[in-house]
């Protein structure tokens, strides 16, 4: 299957202490294993103190997100810590600037998964996972989780769900289990192969 011609998969996370990253990272090896291009993108931090400003550049990892990369991309892949078993408060702040992307609908029939991360076993993971998934769905992406035939998620004892990859931090653990990693280059993989499907039939169409 050629995708030569179809866009990067957009991976786009907010992490803190290294968790989600490690996951972004994970499902962009997945991705590039098809052959497909994987495009990392952080998500800024934000601040109640008005006298703070984020620098444009951050000062290491990987490049800031903007709007034009959701309009570039054949997919995305779409990370955040779990906070209160919702997503963290930029992600939501940078979805939240995406209107203009909805009205044009940028991001209809695209492919798009969710992914987080936490430092409990039971702390939110799996509704942290479907609330991301919500502003998806009114962009009209199509969401990919992981089916059952992922052998990792029968015998996984730390992250993994049907509906987005994740990992459990305990004792502050950022290092991805075995499971977990291979969840998360499966989810890559998943994505990445609906990417360059739609996007060729796509252009069969037109």
């Amino acid at each position: 299957m050629s995708c030569s011609n179809v866009p990067p998969v957009l991976i786009v996370f907010y992490s803190v202490h290294g968790s989600t990253q490690a996951l972004a990272e994970a499902i962009a090896h997945g991705v590039e294993s098809t052959g497909l291009e994987a495009m990392l993108r952080q998500v800024p931090r934000v601040s109640d103190n008005l006298d703070i400003t984020q620098a444009s550049v951050p000062a290491a990892g990987a490049p800031f997100v903007t709007l034009e990369d959701l309009t570039q991309c054949s997919g995305l892949a779409l990370g955040s810590p779990t906070r209160f078993g919702n997503m963290a408060a930029p992600v939501k702040y940078f979805l939240d600037q995406t209107s203009a992307q909805w009205l044009n609908g940028s991001l209809i029939d695209k492919p798009a998964c969710v992914f987080t991360s936490s430092s409990s076993m039971h702390g939110g993971q799996e509704a942290t996972l479907l609330s991301m998934q919500i502003p998806l769905l009114h962009h009209g992406m199509v969401i990919c989780g992981l089916p059952y035939s992922n052998a990792a998620l029968h015998t996984t004892t730390t992250g993994g769900s049907p509906y987005g990859v994740s990992h459990v931090a305990i004792d502050g653990i950022q290092t991805l289990s075995a499971d977990e990693l291979a969840l998360a280059k499966a989810q890559g993989e998943r994505i990445a192969n609906f990417a360059i499907k739609l996007y060729q039939n796509e252009g069969k169409e037109s």
